[in-house]
């Protein structure tokens, strides 16, 4: 069948589905999965029935999560040890997904100053270094101008089996649909033979992410829909030193988000309220939209529209309602356990209060915050306090959750780097994609499995958009038995 014959039923899904995206877009505040109506239901709809397509795989990915309060200071030469112990290089992870805080201080001018690339730069320097040259794999300079747009697309060059280029969408007027010009270094970098290629960066004031994947997967693997997002809501609720970058992307069929976040501070009662706020701001405001090239491309617009997320960083939940010299003394006795009782942020999740449904590991460490100082192992504060130390209970503030299936938790622990009065936090997945078996999947899949789609107002005799729903979902379970035996027939 051919999809673009306007008189078939797909085809008049594809002009219908264009038409109504043509319209004003809803207000990112409300692009939740759960409220989804109108053209997010017809869009869920489509998307789940290619799902179910029986022309797919599984294959399995190791994705390495790690999230890392850095006080604002600047990564020197010397980190580099640390990273790599930190990191561990090695053959089994497929993708690599860092998330830092304060990697500026966050004063006045830093705040609510222009950004400034090069700290992000540099770190991205460092993690390429310790990634690439411990496998004795040749490292070039990665961007040195990094894309700053909100918007922005890894692109596969389909005439280049081992190359691939980034281009952007700039959120400038003056800029809009023009390509972003990287420097000479970068397109180095990304046709090199280094192991592990930066597949997105981004920056906000003191939060930062950077996402690497293993060159090889980038050439087997259709990798699409590269997208960041940032969200601001800290001082006033706009500021931006709290709050969070994220990164949306496709491998194959599978949809992953990233999160990295650093919420509200402080150990005061009601503070967890603050917290909880900010988390859902997030879920709110994180939006991945479309652009002109993603006409027929219908990724996840929001977080909870993906597949696989992973949300991380330093949340800053406290424990609840423990005296300071009892919590050293559990913490002494190494009895996490008896700790965990205390921890702010599973009481929340247990109250209903945030993070309903998401998972996280077993925390089998000791706090990551506060130490005394770099190079220290001594929690700030106690009894007797030193002079002009802050008198902070010790906490995990830096955790790692996920949301979704197909993911199943390998390792989840801390490091012991004394860079900063935090300590670096990791977790290990293995996770699911689907890929494509067919040699032009998408074709093939919009043909066979979505046939009979028909816009809601020409459903059921009613008027009901209730009714109408229910036949077309009652619809497209029919047409996909009906494909299926055809398939097995062929």
């Amino acid at each position: 069948m051919n999809d673009k014959n306007p008189k078939s039923s797909s085809g008049k899904f594809r002009k219908w589905l264009k038409r109504k995206h043509k319209k004003k877009q809803p207000d990112p505040y409300y692009l939740q999965d759960e409220l989804s109506d109108g053209d997010d239901f017809m869009e869920d709809i489509y998307v789940s029935s290619l799902e179910i397509d029986p022309c797919t795989s599984t294959n399995e990915l190791r994705i390495f999560v790690g999230t890392w309060n850095v006080a604002g200071r600047a990564p020197v030469g010397s980190l580099a040890v640390d990273l790599e112990e930190w990191l561990k290089p090695q053959d089994a992870v497929d993708i690599y997904v860092l998330g830092f805080q304060e990697i500026v201080p966050l004063k006045t001018r830093t705040v609510i100053g222009a950004e400034d690339p090069r700290k992000a730069t540099n770190w991205n320097l460092l993690i390429g270094k310790a990634l690439n040259e411990s496998s004795g794999c040749p490292w070039l300079t990665p961007m040195l101008n990094p894309i700053s747009s909100d918007s922005y697309h890894y692109v596969r060059n389909p005439g280049l089996e081992k190359r691939a280029s980034f281009s952007a969408i700039c959120d400038n007027t003056r800029m809009r649909g023009k390509p972003i010009t990287q420097h000479r270094h970068h397109q180095q970098a990304v046709i090199g033979g280094s192991k592990y290629k930066l597949m997105a960066s981004k920056k906000m004031v003191g939060v930062f992410i950077s996402v690497w994947m293993k060159e090889e997967l980038v050439t087997k693997y259709s990798v699409s829909n590269v997208k960041v997002s940032s969200v601001a809501c800290g001082i006033m609720g706009y500021l931006g030193n709290k709050g969070s970058v994220s990164v949306s992307m496709s491998i194959e069929r599978t949809s992953f988000c990233f999160i990295a976040a650093h919420l509200a501070s402080g150990e005061k009662q009601g503070d967890e309220g603050r917290r909880n706020h900010q988390v859902s701001e997030i879920f709110k405001r994180t939006s991945f939209p479309r652009s002109a090239k993603d006409e027929h491309n219908l990724h996840p617009l929001t977080i909870l529209g993906h597949d696989r997320i992973f949300w991380f960083g330093d949340l800053n939940y406290r424990l609840y309602n423990l005296e300071d010299n009892l919590a050293r003394h559990l913490i002494q006795k190494k009895d996490w356990k008896a700790l965990q009782e205390f921890d702010q942020l599973r009481r929340e999740q247990e109250d209903g209060g945030v993070f309903q449904g998401w998972r996280e590991g077993n925390i089998e460490f000791a706090p990551t915050y506060k130490y005394s100082s770099s190079n220290c192992n001594r929690y700030s504060g106690g009894v007797p306090s030193r002079s002009g130390e802050k008198q902070r209970t010790p906490a995990w503030c830096d955790r790692i959750l996920w949301y979704g299936k197909g993911v199943k938790l390998l390792s989840y622990l801390r490091s012991e780097i004394k860079f900063s009065d935090h300590r670096p936090v990791s977790a290990l997945f293995s996770t699911q994609i689907e890929v494509n078996k067919s040699s032009n999947p998408r074709i093939f899949s919009k043909d066979t499995i979505v046939p009979n789609i028909m816009p809601p107002e020409q459903i059921g005799t009613s008027g009901n958009y209730e009714e109408g729903k229910a036949t077309l979902l009652s619809s497209i379970v029919k047409d996909t038995e009906a494909s299926s035996i055809h398939t097995r027939k062929l």
